[in-house]
């Protein structure tokens, strides 16, 4: 009896690897089960060739509605950090590992639901092929879905953040917090400080 190949986005790739034909083709994605609940498929987005990408977890609620990665305060505070740790954000790719969003109803709010680890093997081709695409030098995983999901799920973020670790995806890699979770923190002044001191670390390579 022949295996049938495992689901995932593979099976909605274009026939042509480049951007907008990813891109297109990623609008259709079946590979998991997110895309009946989210708006719509969220891509990367940033410079063709671009030194320095940037992955974190998921869309949230605002980027579904809109359709482009970070948005909303979570945006509005990552360009602030960006800019105090003197970063050109125009400069650098931006993606998530997973590329719908995933939610539970709480009244008339949707709130965020981590991704299962199934969902995020599936949609990990897509990210896979930016990185082949795009080629940064420079690679930032923003919380422990997208750094657990690129380098294990041993990895921990509070143990290992603001380091360059070992990789073969790019010549110098990172692991910070994601920008949401400095929003949900009760003491947000000191894990800003921090997150900005790690990008810090960054834009000395740049």
């Amino acid at each position: 009896m022949v295996d049938l190949p495992q689901r995932s986005a593979l099976n909605f790739f274009p026939d042509q690897i480049n951007y907008p034909e990813l891109k297109r083709a990623s609008e259709g994605c079946r590979g998991c089960d997110l895309y009946k609940f989210a708006t719509q498929t969220v891509f990367g987005e940033g410079p063709p060739g671009a030194d320095l990408l940037f992955v974190g977890e998921q869309p949230g609620d605002e980027e579904d509605i809109e359709g482009s990665p970070f948005v909303g305060p979570a945006r509005r505070l990552f360009n602030k950090a960006l800019a105090d740790a003197s970063i050109d954000r125009d400069r650098a790719y931006v993606t998530n590992v997973v590329k719908h969003f995933k939610w539970i109803p709480k009244g008339k709010r949707r709130l965020h639901q981590k991704p299962r680890a199934s969902e995020v093997e599936a949609c990990l081709p897509w990210f896979a092929a930016e990185l082949e695409i795009i080629k940064p030098r420079i690679l930032v995983c923003l919380g422990a879905t997208a750094a657990q999901a690129l380098l294990g799920r041993d990895f921990r973020v509070t143990q290992a953040r603001g380091i360059w670790l070992d990789s073969p995806m790019a010549e110098k890699l990172l692991a910070t917090v994601h920008p949401s979770s400095i929003l949900r923190s009760r003491d947000r002044e000191t894990m800003y400080a921090e997150f900005v001191a790690d990008l810090r670390v960054v834009a000395k390579e740049l």
